[in-house]
């Protein structure tokens, strides 16, 4: 990944909105329609029923894989969400000036996983305390978030947090850092150029590595 070969170079600070980059009103690049291991729409529309939330948790390569595998999961995608660039590109978003989060957006059906689940891989793919990094990985679009698009996300959410945050405790792990909040407040969903969707399918010898802290997320009661 991009943030890899630039390190530290890249700030780990967020960039305010008035310093952001501008951005344009429409992309400059063309996204496939079709989720190449799925079969399925990548933008919809998706079987009545089908709920979406969006998860940040370091390099979206291998988070998307990591939600594709899933059963009941119809569609995944990544792209850049949080920040304030409008259509901003992949180099636009390392230089860390569009205050984007590299995000895997997950379409799914509640009836077949359910969002619990959905955040138990959540919490346990990535280490959630790092900050402005995952492993080699170091800048804002690295950061930790859940976007949720419904109540039930969100209590989800907040309470697969609290439940994991006491187990990274116990094994000396500090505070959780990530951004939770809705979807709506978090801004617009912009689809990553066509090369970095589904990318380790593409390419099965990709760098990107989860950083999992190798702690459990337990099921609140």
């Amino acid at each position: 990944m991009f943030g890899s070969l630039f390190g530290s170079s890249l700030k780990t600070s967020m960039v305010s909105p008035e310093r952001a980059l501008s951005g344009r009103p429409t992309p400059t690049y063309t996204v496939p329609e079709t989720h190449v291991v799925l079969g399925t729409p990548l933008a919809g529309p998706w079987p009545e029923g089908t709920q979406v939330v969006y998860l940040g948790l370091g390099c979206f390569w291998g988070a998307e894989k990591e939600f594709w595998q899933l059963p009941g999961v119809i569609s995944t995608a990544v792209g850049y969400q949080g920040g304030y660039t409008p259509n901003p590109s992949y180099e636009e978003v390392c230089s860390a000036m569009t205050g984007h989060v590299e995000m895997v957006m997950v379409a799914y059906d509640p009836t077949v996983v359910s969002d619990t689940e959905l955040l138990r891989t959540f919490w346990e793919s990535h280490d959630p305390t790092q900050g402005f990094r995952q492993g080699n990985d170091v800048g804002t679009q690295y950061r930790s978030a859940v976007y949720w698009t419904t109540p039930e996300q969100r209590d989800a959410a907040e309470a697969t947090l609290a439940a994991f945050q006491t187990k990274l405790a116990e094994r000396s792990f500090g505070a959780i850092t990530t951004d939770v909040r809705s979807a709506e407040e978090a801004g617009r969903f912009y689809y990553a150029e066509g090369y970095h969707q589904q990318y380790l399918e593409k390419n099965p010898g990709g760098y990107c590595p989860v950083h999992s802290t190798g702690v459990a997320c337990p099921v609140p009661s």
